[in-house]
């Protein structure tokens, strides 16, 4: 996802991080390295070297600082992210069972009632076009079972 533009907000501590679709803050304190009252941001700029898909920042000492947007859409809890997250997990996780599984793919693609394309597609770590349940089905047939957990966010 790209950055149009990165503001900075030192009354809250925040950057404040434009994309296409909507703003996300994005708190000082989380940087490296972190701002201070004795060394603030002076400036913030969205770097193409970074493919406008991060910012990086300036402190008044000189030293400088980048936040890639995974970071803010990961600290806003972005539900399109954590999406892309949890179908990233569940296939790593069900490339490594299907590596340690004695079930050959044929019998897999059999048991999903598939084709072998979709298995592939099923177990590309940057296809996010993929379902949930897929994946679930996935790991159902090469004996896993998968617990959703539910649990008060942490401070």
């Amino acid at each position: 996802m790209k950055i149009r533009t990165v503001h900075l907000n030192n009354r809250k501590r925040t950057f404040e991080v434009a994309t296409w679709r909507q703003s996300f803050p994005f708190p000082y304190a989380r940087t490296e390295p972190a701002p201070s009252s004795s060394d603030p941001v002076v400036d913030a700029w969205v770097d193409d070297e970074l493919g406008r898909e991060g910012f990086t920042y300036a402190l008044a000492s000189g030293k400088q600082g980048s936040v890639h947007v995974e970071q803010v859409l990961e600290y806003n809890q972005d539900p399109g992210y954590m999406r892309d997250l949890l179908l990233y997990k569940l296939t790593i996780e069900a490339q490594k069972r299907l590596e340690e599984s004695s079930l050959s793919k044929r019998e897999v693609i059999r048991r999903l009632g598939t084709s072998p394309a979709q298995l592939y597609r099923l177990l590309d770590s940057t296809n996010y076009r993929k379902s949930v349940d897929k994946l679930l089905l996935l790991l159902h047939v090469l004996d896993c079972q998968v617990d959703l957990v539910v649990r008060e966010r942490s401070a």
